[in-house]
């Protein structure tokens, strides 16, 4: 289990309604199922930690080791 925490750069806010979907790397792992952020800006998954890459409202930001709270500045 995981969180990606999503946050305005120019405001430093919490990005609010932000779609995030997730590519694990690997053959048999696939992705996960969009989930969009709260008012914390923050997308909980129910997945196991993996390397993987980050998509925030179709626009890959981040790609690498995906584990308990992972920042994204967008």
């Amino acid at each position: 289990m995981f969180t990606v925490q999503v946050i305005e750069q120019s405001t430093g806010r919490p990005a609010y309604y932000k779609k995030v979907g997730i590519i694990f790397h690997g053959l048999f792992r696939g992705g996960t199922k969009d989930i969009y952020t709260d008012r914390n800006g923050e997308a909980h998954f129910d997945y196991d930690n993996g390397r993987g890459t980050i998509y925030v409202g179709g626009k890959k930001v981040y790609d690498g080791e995906i584990s308990g709270r992972k920042v994204i500045y967008i």
